[in-house]
């Protein structure tokens, strides 16, 4: 049986709702949905993207919504063709540091706050090739309290796990069985399950299921199912008051 964590009490889990890009369908239907529910979720926001409609950016921020660090020029590997111009493999860690606080300049002054979190742009952890290869989770453990994963295979520990490379469960085109069985999983194991999708629609492709996201809420809304859910920074800066606590 695995260690429990002391959540709030009648908590038995935790879940974030986490998008990148700041892709237009996050405001037209994706956070019209959390509104509905009042649950907030957190957005790592693409410059290009959250520029055109920063008014309705700024709405979302006051309405409780976290906004998180996603990088000036979402770099990611070279194995993908949208990247040959900012390949990690190219990068130094120098670079990295700079998309990092160039990233957090913008969204402060454009939003006027500080990101707490950050998502790893495709999900990777590296910079250079070959013998020359350097994590930069370093990098993200000086910069934030959390740094999330994409793709990855379970719920967060937060116990054990380390929260500058927190685990991020995609919820793209995620059914409402499936998000029932990744939070029953959550659930025995007293975790911290992060979801982390793109747009949110009922149309096929990279996808938060509208439906599905409806469902979410709705469960989570319930307190007989012991699920707090909340942006990735509140149940983060949680966490490590809980840790800091427990090691005292």
């Amino acid at each position: 049986m695995a260690e429990e964590f002391k959540w709030p009490e009648g908590i038995r889990a935790a879940l974030s709702l986490t998008f990148d890009d700041a892709r237009p369908s996050q405001l037209d239907s994706g956070i019209p949905i959390l509104n509905e529910y009042d649950t907030k979720g957190t957005f790592y926001v693409s410059f290009s993207n959250m520029d055109q409609r920063m008014d309705e950016w700024r709405q979302a921020l006051a309405g409780g919504h976290e906004i998180g660090n996603h990088t000036v020029n979402h770099p990611c590997s070279g194995n993908f063709s949208f990247a040959h111009s900012r390949a990690l493999e190219n990068y130094t860690l120098h670079q990295m540091e700079e998309e990092l606080t160039g990233a957090n300049q913008h969204i402060e002054e454009t939003l006027g706050v500080t990101p707490k979190t950050f998502a790893y742009p495709c999900g990777q952890k590296f910079i250079g090739r070959g013998e020359s290869v350097q994590s930069y989770v370093p990098l993200i453990a000086e910069h934030f309290l959390l740094g999330r994963g994409f793709k990855n295979e379970c719920h967060q520990d937060p116990i054990h796990g380390d929260l500058a490379q927190a685990m991020g469960v995609d919820f793209d085109r995620m059914t409402v069985q499936e998000f029932h069985t990744r939070i029953e999983t959550a659930l025995n194991d007293s975790g911290w399950l992060i979801l982390a999708g793109h747009n949110v629609s009922s149309d096929n492709g990279q996808t938060v299921l509208e439906e599905t996201l409806h469902a979410i809420c709705e469960y989570a809304n319930d307190p007989a199912n012991g699920v707090w859910l909340d942006t990735a920074a509140a149940i983060g800066e949680y966490v490590v008051a809980r840790q800091e606590s427990d090691l005292g």
